[in-house]
This record gives C-alpha cells, structure tokens and sequence, in this order.
C-alpha cells in the first residue's frame, strides 16, 4: 500500500550505492518487461543488464520493434518492468507507487521528446518555469533559472514569444531548456530530431553535445544511425535484447548499416 512506502522525500535520496559505484546513473539488472497473458504474452525486453554512468552521452538504437521505446518508458519511470531491479540514482524505482515516480520523475529527469509539447498559450519562459512550479522552486529563483537554461539553448531573445511564434527547431529548444531547468542528473531524449529538417537537427545535436561537454549525462533514443554517431557510447537493441552495450559510434555503419 502506498501509505505503508518510505515517504517521497525518503526515495528521492540514494541509500543503497558504496563509494564505488557512486557515480553510476542509471543500473539495470535482470529487466523484463512482458505485455499480455497466457497466448497473447510479448515479451518486449528479456533480461536486460544494463549501466550509464555520470556524464555520459549515449544513444539506444535499434529497429521498430527492437525494445528500445519500452527500454526508454523504463528507464524514464514511465513504465514499470515486470521483473527486474531498476536504481535510479541509487534509488530503487522498480516497484514505487506513482505518486512517487512522478516526484522522481520531475526532479531526477528532464524529458526531450519528437513532439515538443509545449503549452501554447504559455510564452517560451512560462513554459521552461512550469516544471519548477511542481518541484516547488521559489518564484525568484524560478525566473532567474528559466532565463538562464533558455540562454544556454541559444534562446535568451524569444523568451516572451510563444510556441506558434517560434520554428520547429525553436520549439524544441525551448523544450530542452525546460528539460534541464531542475538541474536534472539525466537528460533522456526520445526521437529528438524526428520532427526537424537535417540543419535543425544538427542544431539540436550540437545542444546536447553542449550539455554533455558540461558534464550532463545524456540518453538519446534513435533509430537514426546518423544520431547514434553523435553520442559517445551506442547501445544496440533487436528483439527485446541488448545486443551491443558500447559500440563505439564510428563502428556503427560496420554493424547496423
């Protein structure tokens, strides 16, 4: 029951990492994710193992169908796994009641995704402020970082414009901005240039090659292998397996292509 869990404030804190392994982010061990029962059962990921360390940039790739988008639902908090041990931050997220994943989820992850999903009567500050006003940021400080994250992104003279006012590549700036806002220890990505021409895209990448230069771990999931070559660190999925955990990105066209 959820009133017999550890409080939100007691989960948002590592309690089981030693000095060794500090610095890992995220720490996947034995996760499978099953949909279905009896005849009708998929399994959509088989016994992964699976770490990203701090400050990390990596890509998960794979074909449709490969396991990849529910790899991303998991690790994301926005799924559970059907067995397995998923610690998040030193945190063991595998079995939380939601209440608790969404306290995680809006402090421990910023969230890219292919639609940008910004609020459109919102300005592009209103909508990089929205996160901290769940996370429970001071009014001050919540201006003073919004104005800060959309100046790193390259938007510092759009803050009042909305998102019809802004271009596609705009808008998903804007998003990356609200996504790092609450200074989160994993920027996770799902198709992030899936809706931009090849310009904006290499745009959006040299961004997160910023974020990663300044020491933010981040998690791009892509079926683009000219993506993946961005990152640092490839991880291949087909059928529901990891079948590379680090493929180097430059040795990616010898494998998949």
């Amino acid at each position: 029951m959820i009133g017999d869990s550890p409080s939100l404030s007691e989960n948002l804190h590592p309690t089981h990492q030693s000095d060794s392994d500090h610095s890992i982010i995220v720490s996947l061990e034995e996760i499978t994710k099953i949909y279905g029962s009896e005849n009708t059962k998929v399994k959509a990921l088989d016994n992964i193992e699976l770490t990203i360390e701090k400050g990390e940039y990596c890509t998960i790739t794979g074909a449709s169908g490969s396991g990849k988008s529910t790899m991303m639902n998991i690790i994301g908090c926005l799924d559970r796994p059907s067995s397995g041990q998923y610690h998040l931050d030193g945190i063991d997220v595998s079995q939380l009641p939601d209440s608790h994943l969404a306290g995680i989820r809006n402090r421990k992850i910023g969230f890219v995704f292919q639609q940008f999903h910004l609020l459109p009567q919102m300005t592009a500050l209103e909508n990089v402020i929205l996160p901290m006003i769940y996370a429970e940021v001071s009014p001050s400080e919540r201006r003073k970082r919004a104005l800060e994250a959309l100046e790193r992104v390259g938007l510092g003279n759009r803050v009042n414009n909305r998102p019809n006012q802004l271009s596609g590549g705009q808008q998903q700036r804007v998003a990356i901005a609200r996504a790092i806002v609450n200074e989160p220890v994993l920027l996770l990505a799902d198709e992030p240039t899936g809706a931009l021409d090849s310009k904006t895209t290499e745009e959006v990448l040299d961004i997160f090659e910023s974020l990663y230069q300044a020491g933010i771990t981040v998690v791009v999931v892509t079926h683009e292998s000219a993506v993946a070559r961005h990152s640092r660190r490839v991880i291949w999925f087909r059928d529901g397996k990891v079948i590379h955990s680090n493929l180097n990105p430059q040795e990616l066209h010898s494998v998949i292509d």
